[in-house]
């Protein structure tokens, strides 16, 4: 089996922190390679990222990574938070640009990803491991593909170790994009996300905000099944089971799980690939 890592949003209530305490128990047993955590809605500064990076590493032991967003912050904002989270002991960082949030006009004084990988590296030098992120679908906000591509080798040229791509169901659309940065020159790891499925309609949702493309025929399949949640989780267990096995097959290098938080939709597909 590949090295995996899970991804968790940083709880806001009560109820949430014991539902986060719940699922990190149980995929605990999977023995991470390191586990992430959001940045908050919007890129907020204010989110409650730093309280659960020190709650997963501490109580829960695993090597917890912070997102960081740029967008919106300063650079001391940045600086204080890579203090931080050096301080708590973190040794990776997974850098990004962001979402300006609601309300805001400035973006703040590093407007892109690749400002904030090349900020990091200025001000900590090698202290941290800088994962990116990466869009096999093209991002939803560039021009095309070329310059998608010149704009993840901007990040990578800054300094970024690894990438992490957003979720999608084409394995096709994965290899093509390696085999595109590969020719550009860029060497580093090229990290498949992977999402689990238990809610169709908010995967629809999900992937609606973020560019990232459902097959037809996945979908006609999950509708085929309408409210019968069980049905749908054992379909989505075993189309993102299939589409784990060809991506290990064709040489991924890790695979990283977007949780929602949720313990069984991971560890059904986890199951399937034991």
């Amino acid at each position: 089996m590949l090295p995996i890592s899970f991804e968790f949003y940083p709880p806001k209530t009560d109820d949430q922190r014991t539902q986060l305490d719940r699922t990190a128990k149980k995929l605990a047993a999977h023995a991470p390679e390191y586990v992430s955590c959001t940045f908050g809605a919007g890129g907020s500064t204010l989110s409650h990222t730093p309280e659960t990076v020190r709650r997963l590493k501490q109580q829960h032991g695993f090597d917890a990574t912070p997102h960081l967003s740029c967008v919106g912050g300063s650079r001391e904002d940045i600086r204080e938070l890579l203090k931080l989270y050096r301080a708590i002991g973190c040794t990776r960082i997974v850098a990004l640009r962001g979402d300006l949030p609601s309300g805001m006009g400035q973006p703040g004084d590093l407007r892109y990803a690749s400002d904030l990988v090349a900020f990091i590296r200025s001000e900590f030098g090698d202290r941290f491991r800088i994962e990116v992120g990466c869009y096999p679908e093209i991002h939803p906000q560039s021009d095309d593909a070329r310059a998608d591509l010149r704009h993840f080798k901007t990040k990578v040229d800054a300094g970024a170790d690894a990438a992490i791509t957003q979720y999608f169901y084409n394995a096709d659309a994965y290899f093509h994009f390696v085999d595109s940065v590969r020719r550009a020159g860029v060497e580093i790891p090229i990290i498949p996300g992977v999402m689990p499925i238990s809610n169709f309609s908010q995967l629809r949702r999900f992937s609606e905000a973020c560019g990232a493309e459902i097959p037809r025929w996945m979908q006609r399949h999950m509708t085929a099944h309408g409210d019968d949640v069980e049905a749908v989780r054992e379909l989505g267990a075993d189309i993102v089971t299939r589409l784990a096995e060809r991506l290990i097959a064709g040489g991924a290098p890790a695979l990283h799980f977007y949780t929602l938080n949720l313990a069984k939709p991971t560890q059904a597909v986890l199951a399937r690939l034991a």
